[in-house]
């Protein structure tokens, strides 16, 4: 941490109440405005338009780890590091046309879990659920940390301060209003990042030009402007498979799915995936900065807001915590409201109480809210070193769930016990690779894996799946 902070704590603190009283009270008024059945809870009444459905995907996708583990791996690799890490954006545009068959052949349902559950049966789903919980968890650690690392960089809080008040925040929010406020302020806060963004590239390129930039980088780090360097292009192709994997299988991008009318299913996901590419670049490029420069940067994943703070002073202290504050609040309210829908639907409704009425399953998906809440808090006292490294830990296991997810939503033969096996091994070769060969292949292997055994499977031993069965619930 550097010895004076860069915004001042009065200052913080006043940013960070006006931010939090204003997302908990259109919270509350989101809440009011859509009571009703649990669908109105769950999913803002599947009736989501363009605008709304286009940001949101957006804001959800530009994480803490977008704003500031995608200047750690510019910072680390390079180049490479940050056009890799942009390639995350083709997750959203790759399951652009599995949305839409998603909303075909499933109006009715709720969650990625029903899916799973129906298409393969039960086993298939608890080996789903286990990886999705693992990955939610884990992702929530990762915002978790941005928030406590935010105000700890910025403005010399104690890190488990700025953990605590940003999760509450955004714990209480999503608590109140649901879906229809989570994507409400997602809107909002889009706009806030794409908007700071443009404004922090603009000004420091302006003090620093890019010829002199390249020139330094060319002087005292060649490597980091080798295009043919082997872990940046490992890790541009690990990273997109992660992205797909993320995406194929988290219900946070299904919640949207459901949410949204038909008609715009498709357009929202190319635009939104597209819109976000350009973050990554800019924050990345921003850490390329930081290393012609020779920005002393005493935490690797701090390199996005010590720089900024370094080269815009106060002022882009004050800016670097609005856009990272919006981006952790915007994807831990997307993350909260999509795992707790899954919790309720898919434990509460489906294993414990399969007759419980509409209000009784928005209740359960409240409850499941505040103790993920809690349970993000307490997972993330501890700070670990790197965002990036824990974030690849849970690549193995997403991207195993690709090829099920997309042969069973197209392949009428997918096997159940394909896509058991296919996931698991997927899974274990994945991680086997992230401890014994390099993080950055451990997503890329586990995906080859599945893909192999699934579509090994599903030939040898196919069967017949009989599509109305999705739309049934």
């Amino acid at each position: 941490m550097t010895a004076e902070p860069f915004l001042k704590p009065g200052v913080a603190w006043l940013v960070l109440t006006a931010f939090s009283v204003l997302w908990v009270a259109l919270g509350v008024w989101w809440g009011r405005r859509g009571a009703g059945d649990a669908d109105e809870y769950l999913l803002a009444g599947r009736n989501v338009g363009l605008s709304l459905s286009t940001a949101t995907l957006m804001a959800s996708w530009v994480t803490g780890n977008t704003t500031m583990t995608a200047p750690e791996a510019g910072y680390t690799l390079g180049v490479w590091g940050m056009i890799g890490y942009s390639l995350a954006g083709m997750g959203l545009v790759l399951f652009a046309p599995l949305a839409v068959r998603i909303k075909k052949l499933m109006p009715k349902s709720r969650t990625s879990g029903d899916f799973v559950r129906l298409r393969y049966g039960k086993m298939a789903w608890l080996v789903f659920l286990l990886i999705t919980i693992a990955y939610t968890l884990v992702f929530l650690i990762t915002q978790g940390m941005g928030a406590g690392l935010l105000l700890q960089a910025l403005a010399g809080f104690d890190y488990r301060v700025g953990m605590v008040v940003v999760i509450g925040v955004a714990t209480a929010y999503t608590l109140f209003g649901g879906l229809r406020a989570v994507i409400g302020t997602d809107f909002m806060q889009s706009l806030l990042i794409m908007v700071l963004l443009v404004l922090v590239a603009v000004l420091g390129f302006s003090r620093f030009g890019t010829a002199d930039v390249y020139a330094d980088l060319a002087a005292n780090h060649p490597s980091r402007l080798d295009l043919l360097l082997p872990a940046g292009l490992l890790f541009a192709w690990n990273t997109g498979l992660f992205s797909m994997g993320e995406v194929f299988h988290n219900n946070i991008w299904w919640s949207r799915v459901f949410a949204s009318r038909p008609s715009v299913v498709f357009p929202s996901f190319v635009m939104g995936g597209l819109a976000w590419v350009t973050v990554p670049l800019v924050t990345g490029s921003i850490a390329l900065m930081a290393l012609a420069r020779e920005f002393p940067i005493p935490q690797v994943n701090m390199v996005f807001p010590i720089v900024t703070a370094t080269l815009l002073g106060g002022g882009g202290a004050l800016v670097v915590f609005v856009i990272i504050f919006a981006s952790l609040t915007s994807t831990l309210n997307s993350l909260l409201a999509a795992s707790a829908d899954l919790l309720a639907e898919d434990l509460y409704l489906h294993m414990l109480r399969p007759k419980a009425s509409d209000q009784q399953l928005r209740q359960a998906a409240r409850i499941m809210v505040i103790l993920l809440g809690i349970a993000t808090m307490v997972l993330s006292w501890s700070n670990f070193t790197s965002m990036l490294q824990l974030l690849l830990l849970t690549g193995p296991l997403v991207a195993s769930t690709i090829w099920p997810i997309a042969m069973g939503l197209f392949w009428s033969s997918a096997s159940r016990n394909g896509a058991i096996a296919a996931m698991l091994a997927g899974s274990v070769a994945g991680l086997a690779a992230y401890w014994w060969i390099a993080p950055y292949c451990a997503a890329l292997i586990s995906a080859a894996v599945s893909a192999v055994i699934m579509g090994t499977w599903s030939t040898l031993a196919p069967e017949r799946f009989d599509w109305r069965r999705l739309a049934g619930q």
